[in-house]
């Protein structure tokens, strides 16, 4: 037997009824009313392909974890690593990182080293195991930079008397001590996504308040609910928009977050492992997406999605996307076939035909490129929690999971899906037309991003039917909400904020500690280091903003209350000369650089006198979009 993920023959397909319904309120609410052909087809020819492939694919096996082994990589990839074994001495980075954390998520943090020590007490590890309260009890103990003094044990106060936020000096604060608006301002307008409080803790108040019973599960609509992110005076951040040292934060913080998340609603989280298999290591079908990246980097720098990948959407975009059933009607099979052979001998010498190509072939072409990747697009570690997200209890808390594990995807992978729900979107905007409506085309593409031919079926535990509307369901969130999906929550952001400050004050306070060693015969050396370069000649309210691809390459910017970010790019560019090179407004931003954050490019929406009490030592710094 091939190691399909389905148990099923091929009969079983055509004995699905036709509309059956399914027993769980969380898949059901918006598929039940609608036919499962279009999946069951899809599945069908997939199989059939896979039948004529020429080479038996290799499973890729998926390692079940020892105890504890599970939680010791969770706290590695959350960054956490240094709270137990032979480094737990050296845990001040954490202390920091850990004082930048909500209830919720010192929950999680807490629950999993909680599991590890025991692990590590029953192997009789010869390291040093600390109590986990103890690591708590000394990030709680630490110079009061604490959002929530309460003990990570009793994650259920219900009064938040001791959250106090000295530390951060009335600049901002990071939602913990907010949640007491929560259930009034929730109803207000259920369409909302609050991005300023953890996900988690409006988890946690809704499931301790009485508007949580009104506002669960889906209710049998069929409509998506018009979700829509309320404007934010600071300025949206999107993917994309920070610098890599502060979006290997967001990663840790998101993992945190969505693990608590997980937890407050009693869905497991685990992150699955994979065994590492023999893949190919050049050619396009088959091969990792990163070695594939690797490859046609060569060939155009600075590529970020795969060459074939958008060639073969430019192809069936150069057709026509009004080809009624486009993504729904199969190619044949052994053209298929044939044309992926000739594509793996012709694509990167140029000399493949595309002329020949058609429309559906195309399409069949993308749908294999993405089921024969040798790790699913959606990452063998995080698969399984994006099937999950069908389980939570609100569409909006479905669509905060799926918030979370976009920000946790490699950014190959992350890029590549952006670039196939765009496209899919395109589709759907024919389908007066082609006739693919969003729920047609996510039931077409759920069987391609989610049955993944390395698991095997025991990993599928639920009925491969409810499984079925379940991933067609997350498909089209994903398609639906993909603008929102690429969002930052603002809540990780100024976590982020929080963690830069710290670090930077514990990198102060070494420094200083040497400096009043040396002072006693460097004393002139002192008195420059206490000099900010911040202060020179800028008046109170006033902003010193440099341009260095631009004719005007310097400019004092006084901030009033309606000031934004394009408002300041437009001044730049209005100052025309003739020797430098000119840029069209779409290709220049105003950058946040240092201060509390690494490097944030800014919305032109953000108003800039909020920015600057937010982030008072920022620099500011127009150029062009890092690609």
């Amino acid at each position: 037997r091939r190691s399909g993920q389905y148990t099923m023959n091929h009969d079983h397909f055509k004995k699905i009824p036709d509309g059956a319904s399914f027993d769980r309120s969380g898949s059901q609410d918006s598929l039940d009313e609608l036919s499962m052909d279009d999946y069951w087809k899809e599945l069908e020819n997939i199989h059939e392909t896979r039948g004529n492939n020429h080479e038996e694919r290799v499973a890729l096996v998926v390692k079940e974890p020892d105890e504890g082994e599970l939680e010791e990589e969770w706290l590695k990839e959350a960054g956490l690593s240094n709270l137990f074994g032979e480094s737990s001495g050296d845990s001040l980075e954490s202390v920091v990182f850990l004082s930048t954390l909500t209830r919720t998520q010192k929950a999680a943090v807490e629950k999993r080293v909680e599991t590890v020590t025991q692990t590590m007490r029953k192997k009789n590890k010869q390291h040093q195991i600390p109590d986990v309260r103890d690591i708590f009890r000394l990030q709680n103990d630490s110079k009061g930079k604490v959002c929530d003094g309460s003990e990570p044990s009793a994650v259920r106060t219900s009064e938040n008397k001791n959250e106090t936020h000295d530390g951060t000096k009335g600049k901002f604060s990071l939602g913990t001590d907010e949640q007491k608006n929560l259930p009034e301002d929730m109803p207000s307008s259920d369409t909302d996504i609050n991005l300023e409080i953890a996900f988690s803790e409006q988890a946690a108040n809704l499931k301790d308040s009485s508007v949580g019973k009104m506002y669960k599960g889906g209710g049998g609509d069929t409509l998506l609910p018009n979700f829509r992110l309320p404007k934010d005076k600071t300025g949206t951040t999107k993917i994309g928009d920070l610098a890599p040292q502060d979006m290997k934060k967001v990663y840790s913080l998101a993992l945190i977050e969505l693990t608590a998340l997980y937890d407050i609603l009693g869905t497991e989280f685990k992150q699955q492992k994979a065994v590492k298999i023999k893949t190919k290591d050049s050619g396009l079908f088959g091969v990792p997406l990163s070695l594939l990246l690797e490859q046609d980097q060569k060939r155009v720098p600075g590529t970020k999605i795969p060459l074939i990948f958008q060639k073969l959407i430019a192809q069936i975009e150069e057709t026509t996307l009004e080809t009624e059933g486009l993504l729904r009607i199969p190619g044949v099979a052994t053209r298929v076939k044939g044309l992926c052979q000739e594509l793996e001998a012709k694509f990167y010498e140029g000399t493949f035909n595309w002329e020949n190509v058609k429309q559906h072939d195309a399409a069949s072409l993308l749908k294999l490129f993405i089921r024969e990747l040798p790790q699913p697009l959606l990452t063998v570690e995080y698969l399984k929690a994006f099937q999950d997200v069908q389980n939570l209890p609100t569409k909006k808390q479905q669509l905060q999971a799926l918030n979370l594990l976009v920000l946790l995807l490699p950014e190959a992978n992350r890029d590549t899906l952006k670039v196939l729900l765009e496209f899919l979107q395109r589709v759907i905007d024919h389908r007066d037309k082609n006739k693919m409506t969003l729920k047609n085309v996510a039931m077409v593409m759920a069987p391609n991003l989610f049955t993944f031919h390395g698991f095997g079926s025991k990993t599928i535990e639920q009925s491969e039917f409810v499984m079925a509307a379940g991933t067609a369901n997350v498909m089209r969130f994903m398609i639906q909400y993909q603008k929102l999906l690429w969002t930052i929550p603002k809540f990780i952001v100024n976590q982020v904020r929080k963690q830069t400050e710290s670090q930077k004050k514990e990198k102060k306070d070494k420094a200083v500690k040497k400096l009043l060693k040396k002072m006693a015969y460097d004393r002139e050396k002192h008195e420059k280091q206490e000099k900010t370069p911040n202060d020179t000649d800028v008046p109170q309210g006033v902003i010193r903003v440099q341009a260095p691809h631009l004719s005007k390459v310097s400019m004092a910017i006084q901030l009033t209350e309606e000031l934004k970010a394009g408002d300041i790019v437009a001044r730049f560019l209005s100052q025309k000369s003739g020797n430098v090179q000119t840029f069209k407004r779409e290709e220049v931003f105003l950058y946040e650089i240092g201060g509390n954050i690494g490097e944030r490019c800014l919305d032109d929406d953000t108003y800039m006198k909020d920015l600057y009490q937010l982030n008072p030592n920022a620099e500011w710094v127009i150029k062009p979009r890092q690609s």
